[in-house]
């Protein structure tokens, strides 16, 4: 456009089809007026009305139109006469209607900046002209010009059409991009993005010839590559084979995280895919292999006491874990029996210590069946498999507050080495080989440390749905660090283990609110005084900060995963002032009392309130509620890769599904909503849910119930 521009008179914009007003140059650079913007867009009535205002920002040359590279008109050979009216229409109108693709473009970015710059959308901050850009984008356009904009968008680079409808939200949009990428697949088979347009419900089931083009598409993410064995997409042979070969590409790191989806999938492999898969994914990596037959053993069954098979996938387990084992041999096989053996013996404390009562005699139970545990070499804890176990705390057996069953707590010392070393020093170990002496001295310990890990060994516990939970605020993690947002979480590692039993991995130098009410029985507030100093101080101004960023991100996240039974047992404070929230055993559309959906979307108190500044008009609650709508705007564009994680496990039997979940969850990231509307979404919920009666009365009966204090 820059370039062209050269080559028209102001006169041909703004003379027949007044684009660019009826006066001078004058007005390209001084016109703010916030008038009907729109009437250029479809070139088809281009100077139906006068259009003036912010889009005025190209100055035209004066200039008389001449030859030149770069340009229709400039083609014409020199001696050429002038060019005809006809050409100097189509170069016209091709103009204009590139110019007002990039503004449409350029719009949604500047509203998408300006509402992150200023989500309260606060008067001091607002950006001159920005109204003018709110006038623009609430014009409306028909049908034809949305489909016109994504046409042109193609001839121009295929490319940039495949993200307009990102931008431009519009089905017409969407509509026109599939019809252009299922005719033309070549075009955009470098672009993983563009995948999803060529493979849809319908080609699927009509097996549309163009679908063997999924074969040698740009490598997808792993969670898209799966969602083609979920219920969202009918089984297809070459939607197999791509997946398989997708997930195959990956290392063995990125495909453990999505281990519970990979073993649902076998519930739609009709074609024997999965099962392919999984075998060849357990020979590649051991600690895998490991992790498969765990999650394969939870899955056979839908009760804990593994009386009811689960008769979709119990033999198809039985006879993949089977094969699993069958193929070990030499230090695969001495690693698999090391390490279950171990494992074990550490879950059959459980068992050992339930017939003690409750209290001293337990505890006194658990500490002498923890001293018979001898620590193997080359062993690691199923929830860390990047670490390997040296030795145990035996003061360290504690059991669990649990009438019924006989969960414990017990730390171990690990060696940090991420999951690739860690295997291989296992399988080192495992061949005959002494494990390294002195760190530093071994190529496998360059990168080790050293630490103490506290873990809960749960028992008639169903711990799938914490396994779910941990996987998306993982996912939201490594979203708000990608787009360099200031946020606390800590998804610790969660693995379930067998039917109703698992390893939940316990959060360091971390107490919870229940406790520290227990301990001190003064506020949130007061804690933060008598823990860091009154306000002035540097110390409690760093303790509110990490407050306000985890607070911010674990509101989003509890808002949309609908995470509840909100009381103070299942909120930590750790040392630096952080809240993490634990214990997701209601969410979605579970909540306690029968489904009550008693408490608010999110959790604020009073005394969160009173450590963020004790009212809404407060600089650090402002803080917060920016933060909060940042983050909503950070994960909105991956929706799709968190609603295919929750699709996968739909069939699990889950409490938290009741049969609206993906429609429920889809709407709370109002996914039709400009960036504006969404931010202002975000805040109402903060709104309602700010000092919410039913949080205080929520919390009054866990205290009156349980005795946990608020």
């Amino acid at each position: 456009m820059h370039s062209d521009k050269k080559y028209l008179k102001s006169s041909d914009i703004g003379g027949d089809y007044e684009v660019m007003g009826p006066s001078s140059q004058q007005s390209v650079y001084t016109s703010n007026s916030p008038t009907d913007n729109r009437s250029s867009i479809n070139s088809s009535d281009i100077g139906s009305r006068q259009t003036t205002g912010w889009i005025n920002t190209v100055p035209m040359s004066t200039t008389t139109l001449s030859s030149g590279a770069g340009s229709i008109v400039g083609k014409r050979s020199n001696r050429s006469a002038k060019p005809s009216a006809k050409s100097q229409d189509t170069f016209v109108k091709d103009y204009v209607r590139k110019r007002n693709l990039i503004l449409e473009l350029l719009a949604v970015e500047i509203e998408f900046l300006v509402t992150w710059h200023n989500p309260h959308g606060r008067p001091e901050q607002a950006i001159p002209g920005e109204d003018n850009i709110a006038t623009w984008r609430s014009k409306p356009n028909t049908e034809r010009t949305w489909r016109d904009y994504a046409k042109f968008a193609w001839d121009i680079s295929p490319t940039l059409a495949v993200f307009l409808p990102e931008r431009l939200k519009h089905e017409g949009i969407i509509a026109e991009i599939r019809r252009k990428v299922q005719a033309n697949p070549t075009a955009v088979s470098h672009i993983p993005q563009a995948l999803k347009y060529l493979v849809t419900t319908e080609t699927l089931l009509n097996d549309a010839h163009e679908l063997v083009h999924m074969v040698t598409w740009a490598r997808v993410s792993p969670v898209e590559a799966l969602s083609y064995f979920s219920r969202q997409y009918p089984p297809h042979p070459l939607s197999a084979q791509a997946a398989v070969s997708t997930l195959t590409s990956y290392p063995s790191s990125a495909v453990l995280v999505y281990i519970p989806q990979l073993v649902q999938a076998l519930r739609h492999d009709t074609m024997g895919y999965v099962a392919e898969l999984i075998k060849s994914l357990a020979k590649k990596s051991q600690v895998v292999a490991h992790q498969l037959i765990w999650n394969m053993h939870t899955n056979m069954y839908t009760d804990e006491e593994m009386h009811n098979k689960d008769t979709a996938l119990f033999d198809l387990l039985e006879s993949l874990t089977k094969s699993i084992l069958d193929s070990l041999s030499g230090p695969a096989k001495a690693f698999y029996e090391r390490e279950f053996d171990f494992f074990g013996q550490i879950t059959n404390i459980s068992g050992i210590i339930r017939p003690f009562p409750k209290g001293a005699e337990r505890k006194r139970a658990c500490l002498e069946a923890l001293k018979n545990i001898k620590v193997q070499p080359g062993c690691y804890l199923p929830s860390n498999p990047d670490s390997m176990v040296l030795d145990i705390d035996y003061k360290s057996g504690t059991p669990m507050q649990s009438a019924a069953k006989a969960p414990y707590l017990a730390r171990f010392r690990v060696r940090k080495y991420g999951i690739a070393e860690m295997e291989a020093v296992a399988m080192a170990i495992a061949s005959g080989e002494e494990p390294p002496a002195e760190e530093g001295k071994d190529r496998y310990t360059s990168i080790a440390s050293e630490t103490w890990q506290a873990a809960i060994f749960k028992v008639g516990d169903d711990v799938r749905q914490d396994m779910l939970a941990l996987q998306v605020i993982s996912l939201f993690k490594n979203i708000f660090q990608q787009v360099g947002l200031d946020l606390y979480l800590f998804p610790y590692k969660v693995v379930a283990t067998a039917p109703g039993c698992g390893v939940i991995e316990c959060v360091p130098n971390a107490k919870s609110r229940d406790q520290l009410g227990r301990q001190t029985d003064i506020g949130m507030y007061e804690y933060f005084i008598k823990k860091y100093g009154d306000e002035s101080t540097r110390e409690f101004q760093a303790a509110r900060r990490c407050f306000v960023t985890s607070m911010a991100a674990y509101s989003v996240v509890g808002f949309l995963l609908q995470i509840k039974d909100r009381h103070n047992g299942n909120i930590m404070l750790d040392t630096d002032g952080h809240i993490i929230h634990i214990d997701f055993g209601f969410m979605f559309e579970s909540s306690p009392g029968g489904n009550l959906g008693f408490e608010p979307d999110i959790k604020l108190t009073d005394e969160m309130v009173m450590v963020m500044g004790g009212k809404m008009e407060a600089p650090p609650f402002r803080w917060f509620c920016e933060l909060c709508v940042q983050a909503f705007l950070a994960v909105r564009p991956y929706q799709e890769a968190i609603i295919s994680m929750v699709s996968l496990m739909l069939d699990t039997g889950l409490p938290c599904f009741r049969g609206q979940t993906i429609r429920q969850l889809r709407s709370r990231f109002a996914p039709n909503s400009t960036e504006k509307e969404a931010a202002a979404f975000m805040l109402s919920v903060i709104r309602s849910s700010f000092l919410n009666f039913r949080t205080r009365t929520y919390d009054m009966i866990q205290y009156y119930q349980n005795q946990i204090p608020y």
